[in-house]
């Protein structure tokens, strides 16, 4: 008990003191590994959280990034219950276990629930970040915007043993299914260090794309597109030890990505298998509206009391975040009649937020009990104007104020029991607006609405509770059921309102009821993991094709998803290990007996990673993936409508490695699609939208080399 609860202390003290780890407190990395701390709000051991998680850490995170940059490619990858990447910007229909996850950087939120344009996984750069905890299933412990779960990008950490060191990479992308303008080039590097009682992290990246090529060697097309896109990333953070118990923690960050390219598309259509491709502007043209990407500003301010009291230490965090995302430009969103031959759209939000959380912990005989408790206030200001002044979705200006407690008790050293409650309570502002009067052609148009604003309040008391079982390590079960309270994408609902009062749109929030088990097998030198989920929602939101006004309007109903996901690793050798998982969904309109389309429900996904190292100089790693067949809509008047189109099964294979040239230099190759798969990702597959299909990225080659000094 003694040695467990010593354990915990010095995690918790490398928490507080902004993830700088002293050599005492760090004597096995794979300790390290073994804890989150996004579950709970403070530093645990993964073996005492009874609940599905996904820890990705820093290794893992350098072998993918040498195949590709995009977090949504990584995550994908590695993260069981996460939907297949879109090969895009965004992260539409990329959902968690079926519904929304709230991205994160240490613990403040990057997603835009209020109108959730699904930009939120690339908001930073994969140089940044030191690991990836991806907690799954609804969860209200941070708040509104997490009804599929959490992603947590865990910022790096400065060396403890170093005054000053760093490392520099440098690397060139590009197509070999047609070189052609496909070369782009990438730079990063990082510094840190401790002097004395002061430590700093500093960490830049650029990164310049060329043409996106598909298997055929055609530009992918432009929405979302990463073509020509320009990427910059800043991070510091500053810490600073007052004393043993108290610290300071300042992070900045900085991300921006703008695809700024002379392209336009040649659109296809799924229904008549026609692929979307992109093709050089006509002589004398430029394309339309302005450069598209994600435009994400953090400043974030941490405080440490270690010993507030004899047995309760006391974090505060204050933080401020400005996004600026700009979307493609889209006829749809025309208006002849004003001169519009189309639009584009900015979500712009602005947050600022304090939190304090107190964590105590008492202990009795046999029973040890972790009391974690605080409040949480945030101001969100959120709209979704168009770039040439007219306004789509009104400015929301949200109060949100909540109260919470979270106990885990453990008995005996192997039963753990955690729960908890949180009391939200939101004030959402909305002054008068009018709805946009949008044309898809001259005689389908949108009939404007002259809506009434006012103040919407919301309030929710949430519950969880869990337990986990470590009888053996052949056999450690558990079981949780836990609530999310979700207003998200409030400003999709007011875009699209058809009445002239705000109280008349049914903007209710909805509760989400999440119950899950599973188990975690040790047996030897493999680990397995098992769980099955089933969440439910009175008011989930969906959408449906108005022909009238070419509108797709939010339909809201109850909603169920259920599914499973596996893992298995297998550590053959010291140098070689393999992980295999598989993960599968489904859900269903109850109220309609429909299912849920693509937008929230991915198809099958299945995943293997080889690791070997043949010596101590060379390592390699191979990935395997596997997306299933997901046929389950009928088509309408001959075609398929929404995000319901079929999804045919794919199979993609990469591969990156690397060689120690000396003490300090390291070369590297990463290569995605080896086999050059020619395919529609899943996303291209099932929205039949217009522009929307596809293909995904050709045979891509990453050759680069990095200096450590």
């Amino acid at each position: 008990m003694k040695t467990r609860i010593t354990l915990l202390a010095l995690l918790t003290a490398w928490h507080a003191q902004g993830q700088t780890l002293t050599e005492n407190s760090m004597a096995d990395s794979k300790d390290i590994e073994r804890i989150v701390v996004t579950g709970s709000r403070i530093v645990e051991s993964i073996d005492e959280v009874p609940a599905t998680i996904t820890i990705i850490n820093r290794q893992q995170i350098e072998k993918q990034l040498k195949v590709s940059p995009e977090l949504q490619t990584i995550l994908a990858t590695l993260v069981p219950g996460l939907a297949p990447s879109t090969g895009t910007s965004s992260n539409s229909s990329q959902t968690l276990r079926g519904r929304s996850p709230l991205v994160m950087i240490d613990g403040v939120p990057q997603s835009t629930p209020l109108r959730n344009g699904a930009l939120g996984i690339r908001t930073i750069d994969p140089n940044s970040i030191e690991r990836i905890e991806v907690i799954k299933g609804a969860t209200s412990i941070y708040g509104n915007g997490a009804a599929g779960g959490i992603i947590n990008y865990i910022t790096k950490k400065a060396h403890a043993d170093s005054k000053f060191n760093g490392q520099v990479s440098l690397s060139s992308r590009f197509s070999t299914a047609k070189f052609e303008d496909s070369t782009g080039q990438r730079i990063e590097g990082m510094i840190n260090g401790q002097l004395n009682n002061f430590s700093y992290v500093a960490s830049a990246s650029f990164e310049e794309n060329g043409l996106q090529k598909d298997a055929e060697g055609d530009v992918i097309g432009l929405k979302y597109g990463l073509s020509d896109a320009v990427m910059h990333n800043y991070f510091t953070k500053f810490g600073y030890q007052f004393n043993d118990d108290i610290s300071m923690q300042l992070v900045i960050n900085h991300y921006q990505s703008e695809q700024d390219s002379n392209l336009v598309d040649v659109v296809g259509s799924v229904n008549s298998g026609e692929k979307t491709y992109a093709i050089k502007a006509p002589a004398g043209t430029d394309a339309p509206g302005e450069p598209q990407g994600p435009n994400n500003q953090n400043v974030m301010l941490k405080y440490t009391d270690q010993a507030l009291f004899d047995n309760t230490q006391l974090v505060l965090d204050a933080y401020a975040q400005k996004v600026k995302n700009t979307f493609f430009y889209s006829p749809v969103l025309a208006n002849p009649e004003q001169g519009y031959d189309g639009g584009q759209s900015v979500i712009k939000s602005d947050k600022k937020g304090l939190r304090a959380t107190f964590n105590s912990l008492f202990e009795w005989d046999d029973l040890e009990a972790t009391i974690i408790y605080g409040i949480d206030a945030l101001n969100d200001v959120t709209s979704q104007p168009m770039v040439d002044g007219r306004v789509w979705v009104p400015e929301m200006d949200m109060e949100n104020v909540a109260g919470f407690l979270q106990s885990k008790w453990l008995i005996q050293e192997d039963l753990i029991v955690k729960a908890g409650v949180r009391r939200e309570n939101i004030d959402l502002a909305v002054q008068d607006y009018k709805t946009l009067r949008l044309c898809k052609s001259v005689d389908i148009c949108s009939i404007p609405m002259a809506v009434k604003g006012d103040t919407l309040n919301y309030s929710a008391t949430t519950y969880n509770v869990g337990v986990r079982y470590n009888i053996a390590e052949y056999f450690q079960p558990f079981a949780n059921y836990s609530q999310g309270s979700d207003i998200s994408d409030i400003g999709r609902l007011l875009r699209t309102a058809t009445v002239s009062d705000i109280a008349d749109i049914q903007t209710q929030a909805s509760i989400i009821d999440n119950y899950e088990i599973g188990f975690t097998s040790v047996v030897d030198n493999l680990r397995m993991e098992f769980s099955a989920y089933r969440s439910t929602s009175e008011l989930g939101t969906t959408n449906k094709y108005d022909p009238a006004t070419g509108v797709y309007m939010p339909v809201r109903a109850p909603q169920e998803i259920y599914g499973y996901e596996a893992l298995a690793h297998y550590q053959l050798a010291d140098n070689f290990d393999i992980t295999a998982t598989y993960a599968w969904v489904e859900g269903k309109d109850t109220k309609n007996d429909i299912y849920l389309g693509a937008k929230q429900i991915s198809a099958p996904k299945g995943s293997i990673n080889i690791n070997w190292s043949p010596n101590e100089l060379s390592s390699m790693s191979l990935t395997y993936l596997y997306v299933g067949n997901r046929k389950r809509f009928d088509t309408v008047a001959g075609e398929h409508v929404g995000d319901k189109g079929p999804i045919n099964s794919y199979h993609l294979v990469n591969f990156s490695g690397q060689y120690q040239l000396n003490r300090d230099w390291q070369a590297f190759i990463g290569i995605e699609n080896l086999f050059n798969q020619d395919y529609y990702p899943a996303k291209s597959q099932a929205y039949t939208y217009s522009g929307y299909n596809v293909k995904g990225l050709g045979t891509t080659v990453n050759l680069g080399v990095q200096y450590q000094f």
